[in-house]
């Protein structure tokens, strides 16, 4: 099958594209934010050739190569007729990027002003960019947060399942690994969001509304719509946990 370049230069040459290709680049590195997070334990399993090609939208090939860089690193190990596992854990591998930790309520505003520079962008990008898998991962976080309200509960693994799916969607691994990194400074400020939205006037269903509408927006491929109705959520779920008074950052 031909990439567009001059025929000639056989099965080495093409291997050669495939590795210098960005789509095995893209594959490496989510796959590697992933590790990283710790979303596969040591020596868990990682999915098959066919389910990650399938996930990334890309060929076999590419999905092969970026396993390869994988192994190279001393992330992944393969056994034969099993297919790759994780050989570190998360802790033990190098970090895709490096942000100070939560220290301080100053530390979870600004994590809420650094999401709003970046995630309503994730859901604009998503809405124009997004393939059914995709679709499916936000809609799945989505139901599972659903189910959370119904039973009057707030569910952090769910909305941030969430958001990062939506990260993926954009089809940018710079999104989804900043994301990864993020993780543990954006769980603090979810569990007291979550706290925030208990009482006997719950926000449980407002919030899971917002989350609605903004899966809406992202399905009718409305990017402009997916990155307002993002920006509003972000905005009301910090003026939710500050009460509507931000802190002096200056100071």
């Amino acid at each position: 099958m031909s990439d567009g370049g001059e025929s000639g230069g056989g099965e080495g040459a093409q291997l050669l594209r495939t590795r210098q290709t960005p789509l095995v680049t893209r594959v490496y590195q989510l796959l590697l934010a992933q590790i990283s997070a710790g979303d596969f334990q040591p020596d868990e399993r990682l999915p098959g050739e066919n389910d990650l090609a399938a996930r990334f939208q890309v060929s076999r090939p590419v999905v092969r190569e970026a396993l390869k860089r994988l192994r190279n690193d001393g992330l992944i190990y393969s056994r034969q007729g099993a297919g790759s596992f994780v050989r570190i854990a998360a802790e033990e591998s190098q970090p895709v990027l490096g942000y100070a930790p939560v220290e301080t309520i100053a530390d979870i505003q600004r994590c809420y002003e650094f999401r709003l520079t970046i995630e309503p962008d994730h859901a604009y990008h998503a809405a124009l960019r997004w393939n059914d898998a995709a679709l499916d991962r936000i809609a799945a976080a989505l139901s599972l947060m659903d189910d959370a309200t119904r039973a009057h509960r707030h569910r952090e693994d769910a909305d941030y399942a969430f958001h990062t799916a939506i990260a993926e969607a954009t089809n940018n691994h710079y999104y989804m690994s900043s994301m990864q990194a993020l993780k543990d400074h954006i769980a603090v400020g979810m569990k007291f969001h979550g706290v925030s939205l208990m009482g006997p006037s719950s926000g449980l269903t407002g919030v899971y509304d917002e989350h609605r509408g903004i899966f809406d927006a992202i399905r009718q491929r409305d990017g402009e719509t997916a990155r307002a109705r993002m920006r509003k959520h972000l905005e009301g779920s910090r003026d939710r946990v500050f009460e509507g008074r931000a802190l002096d950052l200056s100071l």
